[in-house]
C-alpha cells in the first residue's frame, strides 16, 4: 500500500515520487558521478598542504575560484536556491556543469513551500518568539530538551501518529530512544502506546526519571487548575535497555521488546523539585528495565544537564491504586512466545545511528509485527561496508559474534540494495559518508557572515604539515576540538595541538612558512566548499539505495524532507507502510 498522508501542514511528502525504473536510474547516475568526483569526496582538508590539493583541481577552475569572497563561495557554489548569481569571471563550462549536476542530482532538502528562501536564514517559525522554546510544542515537553531537539520531536511524533492513524495500530517502538524526549511526547502528548529501546543505561534511567518529573508536573498542574487541558494519558511509555544486534533475527528483537512488556517489576515514582508525597495514580506509571547493555548507539541523544532532585515514595499505610500503565500491562503465560504473540507496531528511530537506522529497515521488512517505519538516519560514516566492516566509532556488541553471526555482503549497512550492490562505481569510502554528515546550510551561515571559525581548517592544515616533518608516519592525528581556536593566533593554537599528538609544545615553526599557508586561507575554504557541495549527493545515494532495498522487498516508500535543514541538518524521514495483505 502506499504512504498516504493526511494533509497536514506540518507534513508534506517529497514530489515527485519516483518510480521504481526512476529510482534505479538515479541511483546509476548518482554512482557515475560520484565515482567521476571520487578525489573530492575521499580527501582530507587537513592534507590541504602535505597533499597540495588546489593543484589536484582542473587547472581551468583554480583562477576563477581562488579569488571569490565568501559570501560569493556561498551564493555561486553552495545555495542552490541562490537566484542572483553575478560571476566576477567567466567560468569554464566544466565547473558549471560540475554544480549544475550536483545540485540536481541530490534530493531537495526543504519542503516546496520553503524551496527558494536563502540558505541559513531563518529559523523555523515556532522560535521567532523564543528562541528556546518552542511555541507549538507544550512546555511539560520542552524541559531538558534543546530547541533542536524540540523541533524534531514534535515534527516526527506528528508524523508517527498519522502512520498509526492509517494502520489502525496504536503501539510505537522507539529505538536508541535516548533520554526519551520523543517517547515522552508519543506517549504522554499523542496518547500512544510507547516501548522504548536504549544501549546505554544511564540514558535510560535518565528517561525514567524525566518521564516522573513530567506525570509530576503534569499532577501539580492539574491540581492548580482542574479545568486545564491535559493530555490524555494512555498508558507511560516502556523502557528497555538493550544492544540492538544488527546481525540478530528479528525474533531477537522482538523477545528484547518483550522483556518490557512481561516484566513484573513496578515503575519508578516520579521525581521532581517539591519534597511533598505525592497522591493519586498518575505518579506510579513511569517505569524501566534493563537488559543486555551496552554503550549507546549515539542516536542523536547527547547527555544534558538534569535538575537533581530527591525521589519520593508513598507511605506505605496508603493504598495503592491501579495505574493505567498497570492495568494496561500484558500478562506473559508461561510457555508464551513473545515472537508468536507480540502485537503490531510502527517502528521509528530519530537519528538512529551508523548500522542502527539500517537494522531498523531490515526489521520492517522482515518482522510481521511491524505495521510502518519512520527513519531518521545520522553518522553515515559508522555504516559498516564490504571495504570496510568494522569503521571507526562502531558500537561492539556485548559478546563476541558467533560464526553464524558473520557479516556477507547482505548484512552490511551500505549498500543494502542488489541493484546498487550491481552498479559499478557504486562503493562510498568512510570519508565520503563521514562528509555527507556536514551541515551544508550552517556553513553557508558562515561564508555569508565571513565567520572567524572559517580559519579554522587552515589551522589545521597548516598543522599538520608541521607534524609531518616532525613525525611523517603521524598522519591525521586527532587533536580533538580545541576550544575557540578560531581566536587564537596560530602559534598558540599550534602549541595546544602538539600537545595533543604527543609532540613538543615548543617545536620551532617556520614564521614564513606559517604565514604564507595562512595567506592560502581562501583557497582551503574553496576547496571545502567543493567538496561540501558533494555531500548531499552522498546522502542522497546512501538514502535512495535503502529506498530501492524496500522497493526489492514489495515496499514503497517515500522521502520526507521534514525538519528544517537549517536547523537540523540531517532532515530526511524515509516512511514506509507494510502493503494491506
Amino acid at each position: 500500500m502506499p504512504v498516504e498522508l493526511s494533509a497536514a501542514q506540518d507534513v508534506e511528502m517529497f514530489a515527485p515520487s519516483l518510480s521504481s525504473e526512476q529510482q534505479r536510474e538515479l541511483a546509476n547516475r548518482l554512482t557515475t558521478f560520484l565515482s567521476q568526483h571520487s578525489h573530492l569526496t575521499d580527501s582530507f582538508i587537513i592534507e590541504f598542504f602535505t597533499e597540495d590539493l588546489w593543484h589536484t583541481l582542473p587547472c581551468s577552475w583554480q583562477p576563477v575560484l581562488q579569488d571569490l569572497t565568501y559570501p560569493q563561495v556561498a551564493d555561486l557554489l553552495l545555495d542552490a536556491a541562490h537566484g542572483d548569481r553575478r560571476y566576477p569571471s567567466v567560468w569554464p563550462l566544466s565547473l558549471l556543469a560540475f554544480r549544475a549536476t550536483a545540485h540536481a542530482l541530490a534530493f531537495p532538502r526543504e519542503r516546496r513551500r520553503e524551496r527558494g528562501r536563502a540558505a541559513g536564514s531563518l529559523k523555523p517559525e515556532e522560535f521567532q518568539e523564543n528562541q528556546s522554546q518552542s511555541s507549538l510544542l507544550g512546555h511539560i515537553f520542552r524541559k531538558h530538551v534543546k530547541p533542536k531537539k524540540q523541533h524534531e520531536i514534535r515534527k516526527l511524533g506528528t508524523l508517527v501518529k498519522q502512520l498509526c492513524e492509517q494502520t489502525d495500530c496504536n503501539r510505537v517502538v522507539d529505538v536508541g530512544s535516548g533520554q526519551g524526549h520523543l517517547t515522552r511526547f508519543l506517549s504522554f502528548g499523542l496518547g500512544l502506546s510507547v516501548t522504548a529501546i536504549e544501549a546505554d543505561r544511564t540514558l535510560v534511567s535518565m528517561a525514567s526519571r524525566f518521564d516522573g518529573q513530567l506525570l509530576w508536573a503534569l499532577e501539580k498542574e492539574k491540581q492548580k487548575n482542574s479545568s486545564s487541558q491535559l493530555p490524555v494519558l494512555q498508558s507511560s511509555p516502556r523502557h528497555v535497555g538493550g544492544w540492538v544486534n544488527p546481525k540478530a533475527s528479528w525474533e531477537a528483537f522482538i523477545k528484547q521488546l518483550s522483556a518490557a512488556d512481561c516484566s513484573g517489576e513496578g515503575p519508578p515514582t516520579p521525581s521532581g523539585p517539591s519534597k511533598k508525597r505525592l497522591r493519586g495514580s498518575a505518579h506510579r506509571q513511569g517505569r524501566s528495565q534493563e537488559v543486555q547493555t551496552s554503550p549507546s548507539h549515539d542516536s542523536d541523544t547527547r547527555s544534558q544537564d538534569a535538575e537533581s532532585s530527591s525521589e519520593q515514595r508513598p507511605s506505605e499505610s496508603e493504598p495503592e491504586e491501579q495505574s493505567p500503565a498497570e492495568s494496561c500491562r500484558p500478562v506473559c503465560e508461561e510457555g508464551l512466545h513473545p515472537e508468536e504473540d507480540h502485537p503490531d507496531f510502527v517502528l521509528t528511530g530519530l537519528h538512529a545511528c551508523g548500522d542502527l537506522s539500517t537494522t531498523l529497515l531490515r526489521h520492517f521488512v522482515n518482522c510481521p509485527h511491524v505495521r510502518g517505519i519512520t527513519s531518521v538516519a545520522c553518522c553515515y560514516m559508522k555504516i559498516t561496508t564490504k571495504e570496510n566492516p568494522s569503521p571507526p566509532g562502531l558500537v561492539e556488541p556485548p559478546a563476541p559474534p558467533t560464526p553464524a553471526q558473520e557479516s556477507v555482503p547482505s548484512e552490511f549497512g551500505y549498500p543494502m540494495s542488489s541493484w546498487v550492490r550491481g552498479l559499478s562505481g557504486h562503493q562510498l569510502s568512510y570519508k565520503a559518508r563521514e562528509g555527507a554528515c556536514h551541515a551544508v546550510e550552517d556553513y553557508i551561515r558562515r561564508l555569508r557572515e565571513e565567520s572567524e571559525l572559517l580559519r579554522t581548517h587552515c589551522y589545521r592544515a597548516t598543522l599538520e604539515t608541521f607534524i609531518r616533518d616532525t613525525r611523517p608516519d603521524l598522519r591525521r592525528a586527532g587533536i580533538q576540538t580545541i576550544k575557540k581556536a578560531h581566536l587564537l593566533p596560530f602559534t598558540e593554537y599550534a602549541r595546544l595541538g602538539l600537545a595533543r599528538v604527543g609532540l613538543p609544545p615548543e617545536l620551532p615553526l617556520d614564521a614564513e612558512r606559517v604565514e604564507a599557508m595562512l595567506k592560502q586561507q581562501g583557497r582551503v575554504v574553496v576547496y571545502f566548499s567543493l567538496a561540501l557541495l558533494l555531500a548531499p549527493v552522498v546522502e542522497t545515494l546512501v538514502l535512495l539505495d535503502r529506498m530501492i532495498y524496500l522497493q526489492e522487498n514489495g515496499v514503497d516508500s517515500q522521502l520526507v524532507p521534514l525538519f528544517d535543514p537549517n536547523f537540523s541538518p540531517r532532515n530526511f524521514v524515509l516512511v514506509a507502510l507494510k502493503p494491506w495483505e
